[in-house]
């Protein structure tokens, strides 16, 4: 049965396409909350645009869920920490309307400089008032940037395109950075005192919400222009209409506003306040952007795949094609490593050693977490959760890097202490066979092995001598379990042996057992290393 995916809200064509072939894509109307939860009962995933909640119930409501996509920027409908308790990745698509959001605030400031909307409810109601509605160029004026994240670096080099002069206000952006920009770099009051127009762009924040109040509206540049098509809050709403009322403020350009749908507002009494309901993600383009991001997004998770965009995944980010084949190799290591173990480690390094570590690898910390605690609890284990996981049990995961390998140009280490105060490793490596990647095992508990990493590992540890292979051969065959690989190991003849052997069927804890009983070994596990 394929995996099902829940579509809440309308979605893009061509992101349903990209799903259609690999799940069981359903439909349900996200408003109905009765059917909403019914059809969650189902669903591996959830996809919601921003009228579908997506709360604690919810989520208690969807035993197979594993991800929910916000097909756009904002996650005000999508109570993160409960679907983080559950292990459930939320993602969303972080970049898909920046463009049109840029667009959106220049196209204000333009209808604000011109007064063009006023203008044109006036002719359509039969007057012709050409004087009335006289307005500012904008070449040769000073503009404030309120944000010089993606949205305002995008605003600031469409605007500068008119001749303007650009100040930006952002303690988190570096002078350097701002120059090659083309903006200098001001605090805010400086920036409220010399602009001619000012934009925000800046993510709503308890440190953000109200940055422009009436104190800040008192010291403005009189008849400058305000734009807000960020988040609503950020400007004090009372504060800005009474600023226009005095006139200090000449004009303002809104889209965003603190409560949403918001149909009054008492900057809606003015002619000069161009005021739209929330369009800045609106545009074709970013629907279908925002759409496909989070399809992608979507059917990663649902392959097992790392993926960029979870919003509450630790060391999320952009991995590096490079890094990526070995996401799935520090995973069935963590594997490996808790079934030679065989529990719980105390303290947990993941070394990487290679000129791979040129790269930001800390991605395969995570995933060897993941891979620690599959085996043993009963919940769902993933990129979410693992850390939460190992902080529960006090189990201590770092991470190591070395530029130098001793063989193989790149090598992964998981290495443990173990309550008892023995130390148990684990290592592997990727090596490329045409288009395939190979994994393998290149190191269990201090013997080298080479052993491909999938599969079903058992792993026997005994004292060296003759006829032991047999005997373990002959009881799995006659308990119908086929050997698809063997490796012997040893330090020296007679001594200490590690027989790794891969199976095509799992073995009860009887049969391992009994093998291991057949043998005198002194340890025995099994890892269970097929994809998930």
């Amino acid at each position: 049965m394929n995996p099902v995916v829940l579509i809440a809200e309308e979605l893009a064509p061509a992101a349903i396409e990209v799903l259609a072939h690999d799940f069981d894509v359903r439909h349900v109307d996200g408003t109905d909350r009765p059917a909403l939860l019914s059809a969650l009962s189902e669903a591996d995933a959830v996809i919601v645009r921003s009228a579908t909640q997506i709360d604690a119930e919810a989520v208690a409501a969807a035993p197979r869920l594993k991800v929910v996509a916000r097909a756009g920027v904002g996650l005000d409908n999508v109570e993160v920490p409960a679907a983080t308790a559950r292990g459930v990745m939320v993602v969303n698509a972080p970049t898909s309307n920046i463009v049109s959001a840029a667009e959106q605030a220049v196209a204000l400031l333009l209808a604000v400089a011109r007064n063009t909307a006023s203008a044109s409810s006036a002719l359509k109601a039969g007057e012709w008032k050409r004087s009335k509605y006289t307005g500012v160029e904008v070449q040769g004026k000073t503009v404030g940037v309120v944000g010089l994240g993606r949205i305002g670096v995008l605003f600031a080099s469409r605007i500068a395109a008119f001749g303007t002069r650009l100040i930006a206000y952002d303690p988190y952006i570096q002078p350097a950075r701002a120059a090659q920009l083309g903006v200098r770099l001001v605090g805010l009051e400086e920036l409220l005192r010399e602009s001619d127009f000012i934009s925000i762009h800046l993510p709503k924040t308890p440190e953000t919400v109200g940055l422009i109040g009436e104190k800040e509206l008192a010291i403005v540049k009189p008849g400058v222009r305000i734009v807000n098509a960020a988040r609503g809050g950020l400007v004090d709403e009372q504060a800005l209409a009474d600023a226009i009322a005095e006139g200090r403020v000449a004009g303002a350009g809104v889209d965003v506003y603190s409560k949403e749908p918001c149909t009054s507002s008492p900057l809606f009494a003015f002619d000069n306040v161009v005021a739209t309901p929330h369009l800045g993600a609106s545009t074709h383009e970013a629907q279908d952007k925002a759409g496909l991001a989070v399809a992608k997004s979507v059917k990663l998770a649902l392959q097992g795949e790392f993926v960029p965009d979870a919003v509450n995944v630790q060391a999320g980010g952009v991995v590096a094609e490079d890094v990526r084949p070995l996401l799935p190799l520090a995973e069935k290591l963590g594997r490996a490593f808790t079934a030679v173990a065989g529990g719980i480690a105390a303290s947990v390094t993941v070394e990487v050693r290679g000129e791979i570590v040129s790269h930001d690898v800390s991605v395969l910390k995570l995933a060897a977490t993941k891979g620690l605690f599959s085996s043993v609890v009963e919940d769902q284990v993933t990129y979410v959760n693992a850390p939460h996981l190992a902080a529960e049990r006090g189990v201590e995961v770092t991470l190591a890097t070395l530029a130098e390998t001793a063989e193989q140009p790149t090598l992964v280490t998981v290495r443990g202490a173990l309550p008892d105060g023995r130390t148990v490793s684990v290592s592997g490596t990727v090596t490329h066979t045409g288009a395939r990647d190979v994994l393998k095992l290149t190191e269990v508990d201090g013997f080298d092995v080479e052993i491909g990493a999938e599969g079903i590992l058992l792993f026997l540890r005994y004292a060296d001598r003759p006829g032991v292979v047999g005997t373990v051969g002959t009881l799995l065959g006659e308990s119908g379990i086929n050997i698809a690989a063997m490796q012997v190991a040893r330090r020296e003849a007679g001594g200490e042996t590690l027989m790794t052997l891969t199976v095509d069927q799992a073995l009860g804890a009887d049969l391992l057992t009994s093998a291991a009983e057949s043998i005198g070994a002194t340890a025995a596990s099994a890892a269970d290393l097929r994809d998930e």
